[in-house]
């Protein structure tokens, strides 16, 4: 059953050096005519069944969703409106760039419904800001803030990146402080990783990019664990943190391995044990929908198997862990029946550890994870 809805803007005024998402620059791009092509998706979606729920969760992202002037992002929220039903507590989250957002936009916003607000700080040093080709400025971060609680935003998440090329331990630590400055609900934190046709992946192989150690990234993923803690936001997931109540609805469909449609160019979706992705290039997105299809690249029918290493390696990203009845309850098979060798083993390295009927890394396992992860990919 599909409980979430993420719709993928690819429009960016300014490309990141290390962004690998489906993204194109916003000039000369057919914007408005995009809008009305999601907006023919989400229809599609309507007339196949897919919102027979209302749903819990609706995620804006790109690309840049604030790239879009307040008119186009009226329309976007209108037409959200017309196809979509959605539950009375539904969390409705839109990424943003801080000095893209206006006093305007973020009315638009709010009196459309969306209810929560992740920004791309990344850093609060100008330097490595430039560094990793963003435009916005200490500022811009404050002022958007504050136009933000004054529309009357209280959800609002920071995203901030590290082990960034060149960056120190005392800029890490400096940046946390600020972030923590502003007393916000929720944060993501994330390492950077160098994804093939990003500009860092070209001046690394050129050997022009300097990378810190995986000592130094370790220490600061620890200190920043720490720092999280003290200020009172509980770690709920690898990268992310929150206080009380506060957590990403919309990021836990995810890592709870439920359904959710994936609308836009490049996206992608889970719905009826389908795995699918959409077309990237604008004109390949919207060329099927003016023909009444929807513009689905691939499709992937999950195997029993392949389910299975999804509860496992998703479910374990969260500090909760995977329950063992939920397991068993959903696949028909005990966890140890299917994935014994692997839990002993990485139990025996301190990996792993069973608590209150969950399997969940240990702290130790936090900063190995991904290796873990690739225990359970069976293939």
């Amino acid at each position: 059953m599909v409980k979430g809805l993420y719709i993928h803007i690819p429009f960016c005024h300014q490309i990141c050096f290390y962004c690998d998402f489906n993204k194109v620059f916003f000039k000369d791009q057919p914007v408005d005519a995009y809008i009305d092509s999601l907006g023919r998706e989400l229809a599609l979606w309507k007339q196949e069944g897919a919102f027979a729920r209302p749903l819990e969760t609706i995620f804006l992202g790109g690309g840049t969703p604030t790239a879009l002037t307040p008119e186009q992002l009226e329309k976007l929220l209108s037409y959200i409106h017309q196809y979509v039903p959605m539950a009375d507590n539904l969390e409705w989250s839109s990424e943003a760039n801080p000095d893209e957002l206006t006093k305007d936009k973020l009315q638009v916003l709010f009196d459309g419904g969306v209810n929560r607000l992740s920004m791309g700080v990344q850093s609060f040093d100008q330097d490595l800001l430039k560094r990793l080709g963003r435009t916005h400025s200490n500022e811009h971060v404050s002022r958007a803030l504050e136009e933000a609680r004054q529309v009357g935003f209280t959800n609002i998440s920071f995203d901030l990146m590290y082990g960034l090329p060149g960056q120190t331990m005392e800029q890490w630590e400096d940046t946390l402080k600020q972030a923590f400055s502003f007393e916000l609900p929720h944060f993501s934190a994330y390492s950077l990783i160098i994804e093939p046709k990003t500009v860092f992946y070209n001046l690394m192989t050129k050997g022009k990019l300097n990378t810190v150690t995986e000592d130094l990234e370790a220490a600061m993923y620890d200190k920043l664990m720490a720092e999280m803690d003290r200020h009172g936001l509980e770690q709920y997931e690898i990268s992310n943190f929150a206080k009380p109540g506060f957590e990403s609805h919309h990021n836990l469909l995810y890592w709870n391995n439920e359904e959710y449609i994936g609308a836009g160019a490049g996206a992608h979706g889970y719905v009826k044990g389908v795995r699918y992705s959409n077309a990237g290039p604008l004109k390949k997105y919207m060329e099927p929908l003016d023909e009444g299809k929807r513009p689905v690249l691939n499709i992937h029918e999950v195997p029993f198997h392949e389910k299975m290493e999804e509860e496992m390696f998703l479910g374990l990203r969260k500090t909760t862990g995977v329950s063992l009845s939920h397991f068993q309850q959903k696949f028909g098979r005990p966890m140890e029946e299917v994935y014994g060798e692997i839990l002993k083993k990485e139990m025996e390295k301190q990996n792993l550890a069973i608590d209150g009927g969950f399997i969940k890394l240990t702290k130790k396992g936090r900063f190995v994870g991904n290796e873990v992860f690739e225990q359970f990919l069976l293939g």
